[in-house]
């Protein structure tokens, strides 16, 4: 059965136009967003992270455990559940050009033109763990393979990340380390960290220089993000999201799936050095994803519910611009962790930590309910649009279409 477009856990009518948007949609990726900043912001608070090493000013079993958790049920979840909503809206995006009578390619090349940018200015200037450029490039691909079959994609998915499981396990039995020399990674971690307590120049020169090191993350997070592409596709021409209660025993099997399999290889993930150990890694990548999609069924069986759907009224404004609010969350953390701000780096608690990102996310649940009650779109998405479109479309939600 289909859903009412009254319902409002499954349709937002958002800004006026002849498309609506569904709510549970963006809830989730306002949930998705959440759990990207909870593993985003342990860079920020510390140069160590990047180097695959603990801060050593944080080593307790309290810091200890709360890393742990993360490591344990966010982690390489939180891009693999927002990459699939990446695919997920790219098929909206194609019946939306379909309907219209329009041109998709060039115009989904100028979006992607236009979050390369916006990836390289993030990476740059606020953020060098960006997947703006990652997402960019790789959407070239799914837009090449728009024309596939669902079980075509759903094969390349699946071979995507068992092969990449497949090269991590080979050179975890050849005995690759990934941090060789533990000493010199934490030497690297206090120059990190100190260059982040600097000033705008400072903090600069080190995403810059940290740059290579992230070209060589992309090679695993890639070919997931990719994967995640085709899954979320397959979801959308299946309309998964759109008829969840018809779904519902499809998303149960998730869950009875995805949980068992996915928290066993992230107890692994966890407990074997997480992105550190090739072991653990290897795990993570070939459980992260059924972790992630238990998630997703999870959240879409709850947003059905009364309850549920009142956290989709919260949620779904922020899902509406999670570009801005995936930028801004960079911007807050530099101001809070960095010399051109509060320069919290490397003094900061992992739970205490834990607490700002939530801090920050409150923040954005409301600031984005007041902007979307006044403005058709987010203002990085506006922009964004205007470069797609080549032309300035209206912003203010009370304007005529």
């Amino acid at each position: 059965m289909k859903f009412s477009v009254k319902d409002p856990s499954v349709v937002n009518e958002g800004p006026p136009g002849p498309f609506s948007r569904i709510a549970a949609v963006d809830a989730l990726r306002a949930v998705a967003l959440l759990l990207i900043l909870i593993v985003n912001i342990a860079f920020f608070a510390s140069g160590y992270p990047f180097h695959l090493v603990p801060d050593p000013a944080h080593d307790s079993w309290g810091d200890q455990a709360v890393l742990w958790l993360v490591e344990l049920l966010f982690t390489m979840k939180a891009y693999l559940l927002f990459s699939f909503l990446f695919g997920y809206s790219f098929t909206l995006q194609l019946d939306s050009a379909a309907r219209r009578g329009v041109d998709f390619a060039p115009r989904f090349r100028r979006r992607l033109a236009g979050l390369f940018v916006l990836g390289i200015l993030h990476a740059v200037l606020l953020f060098q763990g960006d997947i703006l450029t990652t997402y960019a490039l790789l959407g070239l691909i799914l837009l090449a393979m728009r024309g596939v079959r669902v079980g075509t994609a759903l094969r390349a998915a699946v071979l995507l990340t068992g092969g990449i499981g497949f090269v991590l396990a080979l050179a975890a039995v050849g005995g690759t380390q990934l941090v060789t020399d533990p000493a010199t990674a934490l030497a690297a971690g206090q120059r990190s960290t100190e260059a982040l307590q600097g000033g705008i120049g400072s903090v600069i020169t080190e995403h810059v220089r940290q740059l290579p090191a992230m070209f060589g993350t992309l090679l695993v997070q890639g070919p997931l993000a990719l994967s995640a592409f085709l899954f979320g596709y397959a979801a959308g021409r299946r309309r998964l999201l759109t008829d969840v209660v018809g779904n519902r025993q499809f998303l149960r099997r998730v869950q009875q799936v995805g949980y068992p399999i996915g928290l066993a290889g992230a107890v692994i993930f966890a407990s074997g050095g997480g992105t550190a150990n090739l072991t653990g890694l290897t795990a993570g990548v070939l459980t992260a994803p059924l972790l992630a999609a238990a998630y997703a069924a999870t959240l879409l069986r709850f947003f059905q519910t009364n309850r549920g759907r009142r956290v989709v009224a919260v949620l779904a404004p922020a899902g509406r611009m999670s570009l801005s609010n995936y930028l801004g969350q960079s911007l807050l953390c530099v101001l809070v962790f960095t010399g051109v701000g509060l320069g919290l780096a490397g003094t900061v608690a992992p739970a205490v930590v834990l607490v700002i990102a939530v801090a920050i996310y409150g923040a954005q649940l409301a600031a984005s309910a007041a902007w979307m009650a006044r403005f058709r779109y987010g203002p990085m998405e506006w922009l964004l649009r205007a470069w797609t479109e080549q032309r300035w479309p209206q912003l203010r939600a009370a304007d005529p279409v």
